[in-house]
């Protein structure tokens, strides 16, 4: 029930970014007319982020205000810790850290595309993602909500952390597990293997580990896990994940990012299709990019938003591709695992394989725009809605029409 509510290898190489969705078409349309908002000319007029853990409501701030309020770190410092289910796959943790907590951590892409690959990743161009974090650092007085995150086709537990960092320090505990089915590893040395129902299984069993975490005297998450407050947020073939793991009693809503329910199987070595569950009659967000060619946002975001029950809301940012929802674009000096392939010296094979190239660079080379314009769209966004679906924030700041012109790039907004 639901709890609160919204007022080989080297080929596979190259298209590890381009995460397609594991989804199919299935549920019934809503009969409620959406209204949609098509964004004029962007504005700059916008004011730093709000640094308060109180309800937000929309009597408190200008639209200016509401557009940035979350785009930024909040006021909680981040700790993130590794835990491990009892079947296998390592979960990554973003959680509120106590005052006073001030590290950096960095995670470098080739420490997750396995032991045949690595070799090959010699080149001097940027392979890894830094973030304010510290590393198992003591949690924050109080008992914060859930937020799982899946990953995409092969991605990588900690692939968006750009986001799930944002989050935390926002006042959530944020649990992202592997996918074997699917991750960066598994499908790069053709050992992967499952389906759908795996990956929803390694996302509900990583909302159980925490649960059992925060009711577990001698774990540092006793007392602080708020498992009455779970959301859901996927990427790509993780939108298909958390489209299953929805129908879980306990996920209040979920978030769809670049991807949808209207893609069938799950791609990839040693993998099977299967019929996905129907929509959830839960709130939905689902967000894409109009420059991404691997899950395109007119025929698969945007007709799942279409399908889903109400309330759902749809954002449309101009000028994202596929990539502009995870950390890869800023690797290989702005053109993600391309970019660290060709300074590898694999350019003679790139420039025989230009679709797998395209692949690989969705989202990260222009007509796209840069991720560090977009990156603090996203954190608004995602954020804004997760903490309205829990309450935190009584009226929903600033996702509605008031803002579409106010970003950095237009956003179309259609709600139902």
């Amino acid at each position: 029930m639901l709890r609160r509510r919204l007022a080989l290898p080297v080929i596979a190489l190259l298209a590890l970014a381009a995460c397609s969705s594991d989804s199919n078409s299935s549920g019934t349309a809503s009969t409620s007319a959406p209204t949609t908002t098509a964004a004029p000319a962007p504005s700059t007029d916008a004011t730093d982020a709000v640094t308060t853990t109180d309800a937000v409501t929309t009597t408190t701030q200008s639209p200016a205000e509401q557009a940035l309020a979350y785009s930024e770190p909040g006021p909680f410092p981040v700790g993130v810790t590794t835990l491990q289910l009892e079947k296998g796959p390592l979960v990554e943790v973003w959680y509120p850290a106590i005052e006073g907590s001030t590290g950096t951590e960095t995670y470098d892409v080739r420490d997750y595309v396995g032991d045949v690959i690595k070799p090959l990743l010699t080149g001097d161009a940027p392979t890894t993602f830094s973030y304010p974090a510290t590393r198992d650092a003591a949690v924050a007085d109080g008992s914060f909500p859930v937020v799982l995150f899946s990953h995409g086709f092969t991605g990588i537990r900690v692939q968006s952390s750009f986001l799930t960092a944002n989050m935390a320090s926002w006042g959530m505990n944020v649990v992202s597990p592997e996918h074997p089915s699917r991750d960066m590893a598994n499908v790069l040395s053709g050992t992967a293997k499952g389906d759908r129902a795996d990956s929803v299984d390694d996302l509900l069993k990583s909302l159980d580990l925490i649960t059992a975490k925060g009711n577990d005297p001698t774990s540092p998450f006793s007392g602080h896990v708020d498992a009455e407050r779970v959301a859901a947020v996927g990427h790509s073939a993780g939108g298909g994940t958390v489209l299953g793991a929805a129908a879980d009693p306990r996920v209040d809503g979920y978030v769809s990012l670049a991807s949808g329910a209207l893609l069938g199987g799950q791609a990839g070595a040693g993998t099977t299709t299967t019929a996905p569950p129907a929509l959830p009659e839960k709130p939905s967000f689902f967000m894409g990019g109009s420059m991404d060619n691997v899950v395109p946002f007119e025929t698969v975001t945007k007709p799942s938003f279409e399908a889903a029950p109400s309330p759902s809301l749809l954002w449309e940012i101009e000028g994202v591709g596929h990539n502009g929802f995870d950390d890869f674009c800023t690797f290989g000096n702005g053109t993600g695992i391309i970019g660290v392939a060709r300074a590898s010296g694999l350019g003679a094979f790139l420039d025989g394989q230009p679709q797998m190239v395209k692949l690989g660079e969705d989202g990260c080379v222009p007509p796209a725009i840069p991720v560090a314009t977009t990156f603090p769209i996203i954190n608004h966004a995602v954020t804004a809605w997760v903490r309205n679906l829990f309450g935190i924030d009584i009226e929903s700041v600033g996702l509605g029409d008031d803002v579409a012109g106010l970003f950095a790039t237009p956003v179309t907004i259609t709600s139902k």
